[in-house]
């Protein structure tokens, strides 16, 4: 039986929640944590990346998710130039500053590794080249389900 009454709403309850479930599996049970984690970490790349490839990636994020996105969105012809993976931890940091403190760096970890089980892999391939050398690393280290977020030596 339908839990809203329409398809669409059930399947990304659904997913939104599977997602959630996910990251709550690394940074603890709190969903309300779980939440702002994802939109602060998908915000932050959406910020870094060409606008063309921001909205790819939203349109294959599940329709909560998606609104999660692109709130408060102002696009930009030149995406925002941090460069490094210290710039990173700090923006997402700050994007988490009004919930209880989280490991940025296991958030990061927590949301890049749904987004490498749950998004199309040839959209994230293209996300990841359009970000700093030594962020690629932290998601390819996310991919392989490492726990290193450290860049290689």
């Amino acid at each position: 039986m339908s839990a809203t009454g329409l398809d669409v709403f059930d399947k990304t309850l659904h997913t939104t929640n599977t997602w959630l479930h996910e990251i709550c599996e690394v940074l603890g049970p709190d969903r309300q944590v779980a939440w702002h984690v994802l939109g602060a970490v998908l915000r932050t790349i959406r910020d870094r990346v060409p606008l063309g490839l921001a909205a790819h990636l939203g349109a294959q994020l599940p329709l909560l998710v998606r609104g999660l996105y692109y709130d408060q969105w102002r696009p930009r012809d030149q995406p925002e130039k941090w460069r490094s993976r210290e710039e990173f931890l700090a923006l997402v940091a700050a994007e988490l500053r009004n919930v209880r403190p989280v490991d940025t760096a296991k958030a990061i970890r927590a949301v890049l590794k749904v987004l490498n089980h749950y998004v199309d892999p040839g959209q994230l391939q293209k996300v990841r080249e359009a970000l700093p050398e030594d962020v690629r690393r932290m998601w390819s280290d996310a991919a392989s389900g490492g726990s290193r977020l450290e860049p290689a030596a």
